[in-house]
C-alpha cells in the first residue's frame, strides 16, 4: 500500500497540548478542497478524540499521543495512536441523544460524534498502543495553481 504525503506529530498526552494539535490539522487540511462542513467534521472528530485520550488513556500520570496523516486516491486517513489503558471504541453503542440530554448523562459524545461524522472509523491494539483509523471520502488535492 503505498501512502501519499505522510506526516506526524507527536505530543504530551495533555490538555495544553490541544492547540499544537489543531494547528497540525490546519496544517495539514489546508492543501485540500474541502468543504467548510468537511473541515469541521475533521477537526471535531480529531480533537474529541484526542481529548478523550488526554483525559482518560494515562490515569493519573501521562504518556505520549501520536498523529499520522495521509492520502490514498480520494481519501484522507488520520492514524490516533496512545500508550495508555487499553481502549477499543468502536464496542461502544450509539448514544440515543434524547436519553443522554434528559439524564443529562456526561461522557462518551465525543466518540459518538467522531463516529457519524467520518467515513471509516477502526480501531487495533498493536504493540501495546490503542490505533485508531479514521478517514474521510472525497478529498481532493489543491492543484499548484490555486
Amino acid at each position: 500500500m503505498i501512502f501519499k504525503s505522510m506526516k506526524t506529530l507527536k505530543v504530551k498526552s495533555e490538555l495544553a497540548q490541544l492547540e499544537k494539535i489543531r494547528k497540525f490539522i490546519k496544517e495539514n487540511l489546508k492543501e485540500y478542497s474541502l468543504s467548510e462542513e468537511d473541515y469541521f467534521r475533521i477537526e471535531l472528530s480529531l480533537v474529541e478524540i484526542c481529548t478523550n485520550i488526554m483525559r482518560y488513556a494515562y490515569p493519573g500520570t501521562t504518556g505520549d499521543l501520536f498523529l499520522k496523516t495521509w492520502h490514498r486516491d480520494a481519501v484522507i486517513y488520520w492514524e490516533i495512536r496512545d500508550g495508555g489503558i487499553p481502549f477499543n471504541p468502536t464496542g461502544l453503542k450509539d448514544w440515543d441523544i434524547k436519553e443522554m440530554i434528559s439524564r443529562e448523562k456526561k461522557g462518551g459524545l465525543g466518540i459518538f460524534l467522531a463516529r457519524k461524522l467520518m467515513d471509516g472509523f477502526s480501531y487495533r491494539r498493536d504493540d501495546d498502543q490503542n490505533v485508531l483509523t479514521i478517514s474521510k471520502r472525497a478529498v481532493e488535492k489543491k492543484s499548484k495553481a490555486q
